[in-house]
């Protein structure tokens, strides 16, 4: 679990300073917590980071719909007018999410957010919560 942001800024920094038109990067628990952040407003954070995990869920409803799928979301990509939505795996009960304006190529994008969670995911994992207490 990231329990001090500042640990892994540079890490979502390298994110942000390689894809232009980033607007803001989260990192949450499949529970909607927000974990760690990137540029943009905490509270605009918090507010992506819950719509985050009902996303995580319907995608992974649909999945199961796929009689080849294990059920399990990889990545969402919803295009906006203005700009992106990513939505990305990123380890057990981990998420990794950004907000981009239209300059921001979608392909590019998905490169560099499944590089970030492979040389970072095993650090971007949130323990499964019930009942707010971690289990």
């Amino acid at each position: 679990m990231i329990e001090q942001q500042g640990k892994f800024d540079w890490m979502l920094r390298d994110l942000y300073d390689g894809v232009p038109g980033i607007e803001m990067i989260v990192v949450l628990s499949a529970d909607g917590l927000r974990i760690a952040r990137y540029s943009g407003d905490p509270d605009a954070a918090d507010r992506v980071a819950a719509a985050c995990a009902g996303l995580q869920s319907l995608a992974g409803a649909v999945a199961q719909e796929i009689p080849t799928s294990d059920g399990g979301m990889k990545m969402v990509i919803i295009e906006m007018n203005g700009g992106y939505f990513y939505l990305m795996a990123a380890g057990p009960n981990a998420y990794l999410a950004v907000l981009s304006d239209v300059r921001c190529e979608p392909g590019r994008m998905s490169l560099s957010m499944a590089d970030l969670v492979a040389r970072i995911g095993p650090h971007l994992t949130s323990p499964a919560r019930r009942n707010g207490q971690t289990v």
